[in-house]
């Protein structure tokens, strides 16, 4: 044991050596190794905290909570053309569902629609997202309130004039000034502020509450009717804890066929989105953007495994001599040989770590840029150093081979 320490502790004075008398040459060949590295670390390293951030967008919703509306949020077999000919859900609808679907929490109807400006005074803010619904979306969706309250069911179902709008709306409009019971305009109407939400942050589908504003659902209706194309209407359903999903979505469709009067045979005209399913569509995604990344960088890792074996063999030849004397002296093949693996290993790591510290030095700096954590976990690093030392062991092997199965006397003598 001690024989293999002292032979990993010379092959590192060899593979330092190499890097102070031949700086240039083997900086370059171990570019490939460090870009390899660094590609497939960044890529990991990017998609572990997309996916990392999606998941904290989502911890806080019950990943049972259904929605009920016309568009798909993955791919679907229904052909294009026929998805367009689909009803938007209705007020009716959500009514008839709350008397007669069994096993549900909560339930919300909600309208999609385009970013509005808002206005206090003298002061606009614009792009901002106006979220409207009716009163129990507090319980389905986390909002979390800072100051004044929710609208209420009361308020909801008579559409009144108030609102609860995000942190950003609030600085934009108000500063430092308490904005509730203040009036502002939206849509040509004034609002009363009732409430307004903890500061969220950036959020990974770029929806954050920081932005938006939440008002009764009932007000736009009253404003523009049920067939306005601007907007886009969903029924959210949070089932009850313990309810059997699958029996629930299968009750909610018979529910739906029966009130559209959809004939047997016919195929459903509206679609139920349920977040676990979308989470898995995510994390599809993420395992293709993951194979992808590796199927780029392998081309990478190949680039740096010949400049590994480049050094190797320049190395084998510049000590051909000092091999022989080895030999010699009685040092066997597979001395020599793990002498060059240890070496070629070695120089691998040393690249893979250049290749992991710009990684980090692109995390840290984007993360202080962007707003958004880039996470280089442990597991990558464990990844990285692992992938450095295989490329250096698959890189070393032939010169390493080539190296021990030298005779010792013309290695003396092709060396002198």
């Amino acid at each position: 044991m001690l024989l293999y320490f002292r032979l990993l502790k010379e092959s590192l004075s060899f593979a330092l050596s190499a890097l102070r008398n031949n700086k240039l040459r083997t900086l370059l060949s171990l570019l490939g190794v460090t870009v390899g590295i660094f590609s497939i670390i960044a890529v990991l390293a990017a998609v572990d905290s997309m996916d990392k951030k999606i998941k904290e967008d989502l911890s806080d919703m019950d990943l049972n909570t259904v929605y009920l509306m016309r568009f798909s949020f993955g791919p679907s077999d229904v052909p294009r053309w026929k998805r367009e000919q689909f009803p938007d859900v209705t007020y009716e609808e959500y009514e008839h569902l709350r008397r007669t679907l069994n096993g549900v929490d909560k339930m919300s109807f909600n309208l999609f629609t385009r970013n509005e400006s808002i206005k206090y005074e003298g002061k606009t803010v614009n792009s901002i997202r106006v979220k409207p619904s009716t009163g129990e979306f507090i319980d389905i969706e986390p909002i979390k309130i800072e100051t004044g309250r929710y609208f209420n069911e009361s308020e909801s179902n008579s559409g009144s004039a108030v609102i609860v709008i995000g942190s950003e709306v609030a600085t934009g409009l108000f500063g430092e000034t308490n904005p509730i019971g203040k009036k502002i305009r939206l849509y040509g109407q004034k609002f009363a502020v009732i409430g307004v939400l903890k500061k969220q942050g950036e959020s990974t589908f770029g929806d954050s509450n920081d932005v938006a504003v939440f008002f009764p659902v009932n007000f736009l209706r009253r404003m523009y009717g049920d067939n306005n194309k601007t907007l886009t209407p969903a029924i959210l359903i949070k089932p009850e804890k313990g309810v059997d999903i699958e029996e629930f979505k299968a009750e909610l469709i018979q529910k739906m066929r029966l009130f559209r009067s959809i004939k047997s045979g016919d195929i459903n005209n509206f679609f139920i989105n349920v977040l676990s399913g979308f989470t898995d569509f995510i994390d599809n995604i993420v395992g293709q953007m993951n194979f992808v990344g590796w199927l780029i960088s392998g081309f990478s890792l190949l680039v740096g495994g010949f400049g590994i074996a480049n050094i190797m063999f320049v190395s084998v030849k510049e000590r051909t001599n000092l091999i022989g004397i080895q030999k010699a002296l009685g040092a066997k093949n597979k001395f020599i040989l793990f002498q060059f693996l240890f070496e070629a290993v070695i120089l691998a790591i040393i690249g893979g770590l250049f290749g992991m510290l710009l990684v980090w030095l692109c995390a840290v700096g984007l993360s202080a840029a962007l707003d958004f954590e880039f996470v280089l976990s442990t597991q990558n690093m464990m990844l990285g150093t692992g992938l450095s030392a295989l490329i250096g062991l698959i890189s070393g092997i032939v010169p390493a081979i080539s190296a021990s199965k030298l005779d010792p006397v013309e290695a003396i003598r092709t060396g002198m």
